[in-house]
């Protein structure tokens, strides 16, 4: 979209419905001044989800034109630093001084983030917009942003907590938001859509969200409507938004492919995850994990609950998971224990778990895993999302609606036991020659469903592998603690040097025959294995 272009903005006109831009005076008298504090909002129009929902499919049948930068060079000379030392001024926030409201601040353009985002306020059913100004923000006076005067756009926003003043939502750059969930840390990320993410012959496609209507809920809620935009796509969202320990969203997005799509992400989530307790010879770094999620947690259809710990891998990797009609999945942090991290400056361990629940159903398909290798704790490289069985084709419709909670754990309540820890060494027998290229895996998990069971030939580990020989399995209570565990060898000896495919395990406690525990789902890699042992000698 071409801010510049004034056949656009007609096009954006044919998309509201005829007479939808006409200036409506007295509903504009009826905005409160107490929004927008000394900033001349733009003029009303008439605005709802119904007619955001026409914008995008009138847009979708439009050739894609992306939106002008005329300050690009000026906007390539903002960098991290520079943006840093920019702060907007807190006397001149959105409903800055409306009690039980929340605060809105915004976000100033630079070299990560150029495209302009249109922001407007709505009240009555009407919209009006925020204009963009340097004066909203405090710019130090080296400050190559002292140079922008073309740029009619935010890069974004943020919501605050009205009595602190602190942050607890914010949108920036793409399609991208993240929460402060439970704890008021902000760890990984939503997404309004993932197009051809990590695909053999990518790349892959980032949407925007180019325009943003804010509406406050009088209750606590604020509600986002957005418009997403790109070459193959475009969305209308619907996200409200409350705080109830941690954030829970409810959101309804209607979405339309220009093109066709290889891989189509609905209800995205990105991630860190850098290495934890079964990989943690993968980094060179003092702490003993850094990970902002440490699995994938999934409720399928069919009520099983899997738990998948996460990978650093040493390629890009791609996991589905079928089912039909989907209950949830989510990237999850499991574990809490601040001695698991040492990190006393991003506190890993307060990172908030964010769980997606279907409203309906979402009929087949798989809930997709991407892993990209990384090598530090600065890049987000996990990526999940729901993927549709049909094909992407050109001209799709897609209307999908869900619950997405930033919260401690999941808010599913479980049923069986959960794994808590997986841990990886020598395979073998202490005190015994240790065979060749064997690791030992050891699971625990928690005792639920346990009470009053002890070790015995009718508690044991169901283990299955893609490749590779299992052995030595057992279960059994922790001593002097409150889980249990189990553990098995896995000897892939018999795999050529060269050959790096992974081994895939599926991992389940029965106790006389009855399924006790979730499904552990593993995935690990000859060359890293071999890696752990080298490491260990």
């Amino acid at each position: 979209m071409s801010v510049q272009n004034p056949d656009r903005r007609a096009v954006l006109a044919a998309a509201l419905g005829a007479g939808a831009l006409y200036l409506l005076p007295e509903m504009a008298r009826a905005q409160d001044s107490a929004i927008a504090a000394g900033i001349e909002l733009g003029p009303a129009q008439p605005f709802s989800l119904e007619t955001l929902r026409d914008m995008a499919r009138s847009l979708a049948a439009e050739s894609f034109t992306p939106m002008a930068k005329p300050d690009a060079a000026i906007l390539e000379q903002i960098d991290y630093d520079a943006h840093g030392k920019i702060r907007f001024r807190k006397d001149r926030a959105l409903w800055g001084g409306s009690a039980g409201d929340n605060a809105v601040q915004f976000f100033f353009p630079g070299r990560y983030f150029q495209e302009p985002v249109h922001i407007y306020v709505v009240q009555d059913g009407t919209a009006r917009e925020v204009p963009f100004s340097r004066d909203l923000f405090t710019i130090p006076a080296d400050s190559p942003a002292q140079q922008l005067t073309k740029t009619d756009g935010f890069a974004g926003f943020s919501v605050q907590d009205q009595d602190t003043r602190i942050d607890w939502m914010a949108f920036l750059g793409a399609s991208y938001w993240r929460t402060s969930g439970y704890s008021g840390q902000f760890g990984l990320s939503a997404r309004g859509l993932a197009l051809d993410t990590a695909i053999p012959d990518g790349p892959e496609e980032f949407p925007r969200f180019t325009r943003f209507w804010l509406e406050q809920g009088g209750d606590g809620a604020i509600t986002t409507y957005a418009l997403l935009e790109s070459p193959r796509a475009t969305g209308a969202y619907r996200i409200v938004s409350r705080r109830d320990q941690g954030v829970v969203q409810e959101i309804s997005a209607d979405i339309f492919l220009r093109r066709g799509v290889a891989r189509l992400g609905l209800a995205p989530l990105t991630s860190m995850y850098w290495f934890g307790k079964h990989d943690r010879h993968v980094a060179a770094d003092w702490r003993p994990e850094v990970h902002d999620s440490d699995g994938l947690e999934m409720l399928t259809g069919s009520g099983e609950r899997i738990w998948r710990p996460l990978n650093n891998p040493p390629r890009i990797m791609a996991n589905s998971f079928a089912t039909s009609g989907p209950k949830g999945f989510g990237l999850m942090q499991r574990e809490r224990d601040f001695d698991r991290y040492e990190d006393d400056g991003v506190f890993y361990d307060r990172r908030a778990s964010a769980w997606v629940e279907p409203l309906e159903d979402w009929g087949e398909g798989a809930v997709t895993l991407i892993e990209l290798p990384t090598d530090d704790e600065t890049f987000d490289n996990i990526v999940a999302f729901w993927t549709p069985a049909e094909p992407a084709a050109a001209g799709r419709e897609y209307r999908l609606n869900y619950r997405l909670s930033w919260l401690e754990d999941s808010p599913v309540p479980p049923v069986n036991a959960r794994f808590r820890a997986v841990r990886l060494g020598k395979g073998g027998i202490p005190g015994q020659p240790r065979p060749a290229d064997t690791v030992k895996v050891v699971c625990d998990f928690e005792a639920r469903g346990f009470e009053g069971l002890e070790r015995g030939p009718l508690t044991r580990p169901i283990v299955s592998a893609s490749r590779g020989m299992i052995g030595g399995a057992a279960a059994y209570p922790i001593v002097d603690d409150e889980g249990w565990r189990a553990l098995f060898d896995i000897d892939f000896s018999s795999l050529a040097p060269e050959d790096d495919e992974p081994i895939d395990l599926r991992v389940f406690v029965e106790h006389d025959g009855r399924a006790m525990t979730e499904t552990l789902i593993l995935q690990f890699f000859p060359s890293q294995l071999r890696d752990l042992l080298a490491a260990s000698n």
